[in-house]
């Protein structure tokens, strides 16, 4: 979702339309780690990759605090936060899943989710000015999902798994050894379609509303 545009006493912060901002700029780095990530991972540069990848998902939570703390949130942050997570996110399973690390259904949760959060809530934004604030527990997703990522890039100390099955598409619940990643890319994975859901239900009301207000417009203009 988006930059929450409240300051830590909740009092509502001036969203500004400024480009050059710390935070802005701290977004902006960044998104310029993701070439660079891909890059070194595709040259067989676990660890290099791997601290890359690690940095940029770190730094998640600081151009936002930034933001609000200095009271400088601005419109252009507020599309960047959001949209630079879900680049990262997915390019994260796409790196580890072009290296054979990680089944294809994980990117393809990953990446339908993220473009049905990326297109409706640009839809919702351009069509009603509807916002859905970010909560909490998609922070943590995000978090265990990125924690998850790196594991597999680093690809060590690998665990033995469970042995509860022979499918190859489930590492960890088969026999075979793996990146201890994959339990923080499992619970990311379920910890993000639960908050998937939340939104939904929240993005429905507040449109529920808008299209009310809509109605109530209409008739009082004619």
């Amino acid at each position: 979702m988006a930059e929450n545009a409240k300051s830590p006493r909740g009092a509502a912060d001036e969203v500004s339309h400024k480009v050059f901002t710390v935070a802005n700029v701290i977004s902006l780095i960044r998104l310029l780690m993701v070439p660079l990530y891909l890059a070194l991972l595709l040259q067989g540069l676990n660890l290099a990759a791997t601290l890359v990848f690690a940095t940029a998902a770190a730094t998640d939570f600081l151009d936002g605090q930034i933001a609000r703390r200095t009271h400088t949130v601005t419109r252009l942050g507020q599309l960047l936060d959001p949209a630079i997570d879900r680049i990262l996110m997915i390019t994260g399973v796409l790196g580890v899943f072009l290296v054979g690390r990680i089944p294809l259904w994980v990117i393809v949760v990953v990446v339908v989710r993220d473009a049905y959060l990326l297109i409706g809530g640009g839809w919702l934004i351009s069509r009603f000015r509807i916002r859905v604030p970010v909560v909490y527990p998609g922070k943590f997703a995000t978090t265990f999902l990125f924690i998850g990522f790196s594991g597999l890039l680093l690809n060590w100390p690998l665990v033995p798994g469970l042995g509860w099955c022979d499918l190859s598409w489930l590492p960890g619940f088969n026999g075979a050894p793996v990146s201890w990643g994959i339990w923080f890319i499992y619970a990311g994975l379920v910890l993000s379609l639960g908050v998937t859901v939340y939104y939904t239900v929240a993005a429905v009301r507040q449109l529920r509303d808008a299209l009310a207000r809509e109605r109530l417009a209409g008739h009082g203009a004619a």
